[in-house]
């Protein structure tokens, strides 16, 4: 039986988590830690994508092909992907790895995680402890109070992931960063040492540096769906761009690959930027 979920505020690892009802959906919910938003799901539609930044993930998710995938996970949260890639993709095979057994065993009981693979325990571990070239889709989106941790973003992760993928398999990471992109700059240049195909998609307004925002990137040893991509990003209800080839290399610039010995994190977002987010109209 599903569990019937409890509005309330719970004690998790990296805070306090709090689960709130979706006005608009009557089976919807929203999850935050310390008032930055984790993850949003309907438990009757998890096709039912809220966030534009994880409508860009599954975009990328839908253009590979047909058929179920492998996927492995570096955070989770309340398994928005997991549950999308499940409903559409069936018989794909899933591992998720969260750092927050807290988190996890509240969205387990509050919101069910059945026929979905959850480990605790450090990601960048359980990445490095997978056989090669096992999975079909790796995807990174795992924050810590709105922050990338930077050992999810050096050269050393990167091949790790590089080995865990098949050869025609595609990374993608959610990322963010503010004006002048300097992280990002970085971040494209430390996956092109592995992968010689990049794309990006975010907002309008977060790539010309206007505002702080999410920023997903994919890559890939063989040529990405750049063309469907940016159709699909085009015609989002927040329409995003498509940035690849000469135009992502030219954003990239002259930027550094970013090693352990750097480790440098996402940068901090201003306040509220990740907030509690307000039902769409």
């Amino acid at each position: 039986m599903r569990p019937v979920p409890t509005p309330g505020r719970y004690p998790v690892r990296f805070g306090t988590a709090e689960l709130l009802r979706d006005a608009d959906r009557p089976n919807a919910w929203m999850i935050s830690v310390d008032g930055v938003a984790q993850s949003h799901v309907n438990l009757d539609d998890p096709t039912d994508l809220e966030f534009d930044y994880i409508r860009r993930i599954a975009d990328v998710a839908d253009c590979l092909g047909e058929g179920p995938l492998d996927v492995l996970h570096v955070g989770g949260a309340a398994c928005t992907l997991p549950r999308y890639l499940a409903a559409a993709r069936p018989r794909s095979r899933q591992l998720v790895f969260d750092a927050d057994g807290e988190l996890v065993a509240l969205v387990r009981e509050q919101l069910g995680l059945k026929g979905l693979k959850v480990r605790v325990g450090d990601g960048r571990e359980g990445v490095s402890g997978r056989y090669d070239a096992s999975a079909d889709l790796v995807i990174v989106d795992a924050f810590e109070r709105g922050i990338l941790a930077g050992g999810l973003a050096t050269v050393e992760f990167t091949n790790e992931i590089a080995r865990v993928l098949r050869p025609a398999g595609t990374y993608v990471a959610n990322v963010s960063d503010g004006p002048n992109l300097p992280f990002l700059r970085r971040f494209s240049a430390t996956l092109a040492t592995s992968f010689p195909h990049l794309a990006i998609l975010a907002e309008p307004g977060v790539l010309r540096g206007r505002r702080f925002g999410n920023i997903v990137v994919a890559a890939s040893r063989v040529e990405l769906p750049v063309a469907d991509l940016t159709r699909r990003a085009a015609s989002s209800a927040y329409p995003a761009r498509c940035v690849a080839g000469e135009d992502l290399r030219q954003l990239q610039g002259k930027a550094k690959p970013i090693t352990d010995a750097e480790a440098l994190p996402s940068p901090v977002p201003p306040k509220d930027v990740f907030g509690i987010f307000q039902p769409r109209k």
